[in-house]
Parts: C-alpha cells; structure tokens; sequence
C-alpha cells in the first residue's frame, strides 16, 4: 500500500484491513478518514494521503466525526519495526514524549532531537510532538465520550500539560470544544456514561483489527497467572484477567474480559472489534501508558490479515490458520517482570512476590502487590542466574522497554550467566514483542518469517508444541 493508487482502490471498496495502515483526507470538506469510512467516496483529484492522524492533523484536516479515525488500532508496522522509526513510535504510545519530552524521547533512541525530528517527520509527515499530540487528543476524546470524568481530570489523564492545551488541541483537532464533544457522543455512549467508581474503574475499548481468538490468548494468561499480582476468573468464553500495574507515576489495576465486541459489514468483512476492559489508576497520568501496556500484552495492534495471509500458503499450517484466524503473539504489561517470570517459572515467582514484592496500598480482591522491581531481586538473589538477570535489568545493560533496540537486547541478553536460549526466545517473543522468534528446537522453516512467533503459536494452541 505504498502507492497512491492502490490506497484509492482500498477506500473505494472501503476496505477495513488498512484501517490505521493509513488515512485519507478530502481537500473539499477538510476532514481526514480510515479507508472504511462507509461515506461517498470523494473524487481521486480531491484526495490526500497520510501515514497518519498527526500528518493529516497538521495539514489542517480534522477527523471525521462518521468514522473516527482516530479510534483505529494503531498500525502493526510499529510493532514489526526495529529501526529508529518504529522504536520511537513505540517509545510515544507508551507516553514518553509527554512525560519526558523530546529530548528525552531522543536520548533514549541514541540520537539527536534534530535527527529524531528529521527521520519522523520524512518518513510519517509528523514530528514527535505532532504524534504525541493526535495521542493526547485521541485520548481525551474517548474519555469525554464514554466516561463521567471531569472535564480537567480527563485532560491530565489524557496527558496534557495544561486545561488551556487541552482545549486548545480539541478544538484544533475536532473543530469543537471539550463540552461539544461530550455533547455528539453516540446515544450509546451517553447511556453508559458514568463517573468511574474506585471498584469500577474507566471503562474502556480497546480495539483491534480484523478477527481475534481471545481464547488463546486468556489460556495462556490464565496457565501463567502469579497469585497475588494476577488472576482470571470465569468460565471459558467469559474470563475476566485481572492484574496490577507499576507505572511512571502510580500504580493501578486493569481487567480485560475475554468476551469481544465485534462487527461484520454487509460484504461479509471482519473490520475487527475490541476488548472491553477497566483501568483504576492512583494517578490519573498513567492512562496512556497503561491502555499501551494492556494492547502490547493483548497483541490489539497486530495486523491478522498479513499474518494469516504468510502463515496459510504453508500446507502445515494451513489447516491451524483456518481453525483460528486472528490469533495473537501475547506480549508483555511489565517487560522486566515478564524476563524474570520467564526464568524462574510460575511456582518461583508466586515466591518471589510474596517475599520482595511491594503490597499495594488498597488491595483489590486477590490482587495485593506489585511484582518486585529488578533492583530489589538483584540484591536479594545476587549468586543466581536469577540474581544476575535481575542486575542487568536494573543498571540498564539489559533494555527491554518499548524503544528496546531488538539486537543489542539479544545480545545482552545472552552475555547474562547461565540464561539459555529457551528463555531468551520467551523474553524476546514475549517482552520485545518480537513477531519473528524461532526458539531452538522445533523444526521452525524460513518460510515462516516474519511471522516465525505467530506459526509456533498456532502450534500451541493446536496441542503440536508445548509451551515453555
């Protein structure tokens, strides 16, 4: 889709695989759509093209309150990318530009503000501040549409700097005030809009594209789960995963429901749905980056499409890709935790929590601590592998964050003692959200790739491979 006329052809047929791979903008009216949007389709001479909301907002075009691009799942290129460019849009999801600034969104990446800003700004027509901002308003709208916030709590939640910004942003970005957003929020959102209780929490969507097993996924989080930091609760086809966040500013806790909220168009397309889920924070900053946690654990920004596409040519697995189509590669809410979890296995970790974990001030039910940070089990455990591990994730010489370089965190990875190559492959698929990791062992072909992490899932799931 690097052509302009094959992306016409996609919004012609209103074609819901590209939505967030790209947007569109209608010179006449001023406003930028998904390829979906189920309006008229505008005139080719009247149409613009952008690799994102943030280019398309700088041009002056504000979204389409129809289709709501904003809304979209942010494109899976990001997280199959290990370059510059997709670490720093990693690195701004999961809020660093707003809590740390440019320099500090540069200084993370190894480069400068000024290459950073050049190398974002060529290949997606907006700079680190552009992207965080169309976040930032992107945020805002769906709280002031779905929740009973008030109205200067969501714009910190959301990550302003100020009410002035907040509402200054809005109305450049929607052509409408905070209180007039609230006001065209869907029936269905006025009906459940409400003020988040301490027990409820924001409720929230949290969307992906084409189809999705949750299944699997709630399998594997339910097998994995460490008491007192996560549970899953409910029968099958209706669990509900629970578990406690440490975040930049606070702590919080989130639970996702199995159960999917899913759309078919009358062509019989599937242009995907979204996970139900609640997040109840200490400090109400913590939003973006806890959603971002929660879709890099769920895998919400994966393309099912181009995954599935590779996976069925293969006469293997093809069989496996019809049975589930759309099946994810989980990832990680806490990277550092899931590298130590990985090791030590389910039974030492449950240990591990109740004698270094940190018991949270209000517990909720059987969530009552925080899984312990890296400093606290690298001085606890030094003559380990464990210990060893848990040292380099705490002086940095292990980085595994959002903006993690992918090859230097292999490579440092495999310098720790006694880490086999088992456990660095789970790290890697799991807390890099590497998509194309094939652990030593099973016969994994080249012809997988990029995809190797998707392939060795359906196996799992199919009963073929069992997991680490």
């Amino acid at each position: 889709m690097t052509d302009t006329d094959s992306r016409y052809e996609a919004v012609r047929s209103r074609d819901a695989r590209f939505d967030g791979v790209f947007f569109f903008a209608v010179e006449t009216t001023g406003i930028y759509c998904r390829p979906s949007c189920p309006a008229v389709t505008p005139k080719r001479h009247n149409v613009r093209f952008f690799a994102t909301a943030a280019a398309a907002q700088g041009s002056g075009f504000r979204a389409c309150r129809r289709c709501r691009p904003d809304a979209v799942p942010g494109s899976a290129e990001w997280n199959v990318r290990a370059d510059v460019v997709g670490r720093a849009m990693r690195m701004i999801a999961d809020g660093v530009v707003d809590r740390e600034g440019v320099a500090g969104l540069a200084a993370r990446l190894g480069y400068s503000t000024r290459q950073v800003q050049r190398q974002l700004t060529g290949e997606l027509g907006a700079g680190p501040v552009a992207l965080a901002r169309a976040q930032r308003a992107h945020a805002a709208r769906v709280l002031l549409q779905t929740t009973g916030l008030p109205v200067t709590q969501i714009a910190f939640a959301a990550g302003f700097a100020s009410v002035r910004q907040f509402n200054d942003t809005m109305r450049a970005v929607y052509a409408a005030t905070p209180s007039e957003l609230r006001a065209a929020a869907p029936r269905s959102g006025r009906t459940a809009r409400r003020t988040p209780t301490p027990t409820a929490g924001i409720p929230l969507r949290l969307a992906h594209r084409g189809p999705y097993r949750p299944g699997p996924v709630f399998d594997l989080l339910a097998h994995e789960a460490v008491p007192g930091v996560e549970d899953v609760s409910g029968p099958p086809g209706a669990r509900t995963y629970r578990r406690t966040l440490r975040l930049p500013y606070g702590t919080g806790i989130a639970a996702v429901d199995e159960r999917t909220g899913t759309a078919r168009t009358t062509t019989g397309a599937h242009p995907g749905g979204w996970l139900d889920a609640r997040v109840h924070l200490t400090d109400p900053r913590d939003l973006t980056t806890a959603v971002q946690r929660l879709r890099r654990l769920f895998d919400l920004d994966a393309d099912p499409y181009a995954v599935d596409e590779r996976l069925g040519a293969d006469p293997r697995l093809a069989p496996l890709i019809a049975a589930r189509p759309g099946l994810r590669s989980p990832g990680a809410a806490d990277p550092d935790e899931l590298a130590v979890r990985a090791l030590a296995g389910r039974d030492e970790a449950a240990r591990l929590v109740q004698r270094y974990g940190k018991r949270l001030d209000a517990p909720c039910g059987s969530l009552t601590h925080l899984f312990p940070e890296p400093g606290v089990l690298a001085e606890a455990e030094p003559d380990s592998t464990l210990g060893a591990l848990a040292a380099a994730l705490a002086d940095g010489t292990v980085r595994l964050g959002p903006g993690a370089d992918r090859d230097e965190a292999r490579e440092a990875l495999a310098a720790v003692p006694g880490l086999d190559e088992r456990t660095i492959a789970v790290i890697r698929t799991r807390a890099l959200g590497d998509p194309d990791v094939a652990p030593p062992g099973p016969d994994v072909p080249d012809s997988w790739r990029p995809w190797r992490s998707y392939a060795l899932n359906h196996l799992r799931a199919a009963g073929e491979l069992e997991y680490p």
